[in-house]
C-alpha cells in the first residue's frame, strides 16, 4: 500500500493537487482522496482519474473501480505539513496516550510557541479547548503523539433567519 501511495504521489507531483489518502475498499474499489488549496473541483477529479487509470494500467495495479474525491469538511490530518497548514483551524485530535484520562480533544490547533521543539527535536503543537464553561485549556502534543486527527469545523445548517 505504501508503494501505491508513493506511486500515486509521484503521478500528482508537478500539479497543484495534494494526495491525502489512498485506500483499498471492498469489491476492488481503489479510493484516491485529493485536496487543492482552493478546494477540489470535479475537473480535478476527472484529471486525476484519467491520469491514474493510464498509470495503473501501465504499472499493472489491480483494482475493480477507481474513485477520486475530495477529503470533505472533516479532512484527515495525516502528515506534519497538514498540522502546519491548518494552524488556527478547529480540529479533533486523538492522542495515543491519554492526558488527564482523556485522549480526544476538540479545539483550535496552535503551536506551543514559535519554533518550540521538544527534547527529541519534534515540533510541539497545542489544542485549545474548553474543558468546562469558561475554562479554556491548552494541551501540548507532538506529531508522533497523534493516533489520528481531522478538521472539525462547526457547520451551520440553519441558514439566515428572516
Amino acid at each position: 500500500m505504501a508503494d501505491l501511495f508513493t506511486l500515486t504521489q509521484q503521478a500528482l507531483s508537478g500539479t497543484d493537487l495534494e494526495l491525502v489518502d489512498v485506500e483499498r475498499a471492498q469489491l476492488g474499489v481503489l479510493r484516491i482522496t485529493i485536496d487543492h488549496p482552493q478546494g477540489v473541483l470535479i475537473e480535478h477529479c476527472e484529471q486525476v482519474s484519467r491520469q491514474l487509470t493510464h498509470l495503473f494500467e501501465v504499472e499493472n495495479i489491480d483494482y475493480g473501480r477507481l474513485e477520486v474525491g475530495s477529503p470533505g469538511v472533516d479532512r484527515p490530518l495525516r502528515q506534519l505539513a497538514d498540522f502546519v497548514r491548518f494552524m488556527g483551524e478547529r480540529v479533533e485530535v486523538k492522542l495515543k496516550q491519554p492526558i488527564d484520562n482523556q485522549k480526544v480533544f476538540v479545539g483550535l490547533l496552535g503551536q506551543a510557541t514559535e519554533g518550540t521543539v521538544n527534547s527529541e527535536g519534534a515540533q510541539t503543537f497545542t489544542v485549545e479547548f474548553e474543558a468546562k464553561k469558561n475554562d479554556v485549556r491548552l494541551v501540548p502534543f507532538t506529531f508522533n503523539d497523534v493516533d489520528r486527527a481531522k478538521l472539525s469545523p462547526i457547520l451551520d445548517f440553519k441558514g439566515k433567519k428572516r
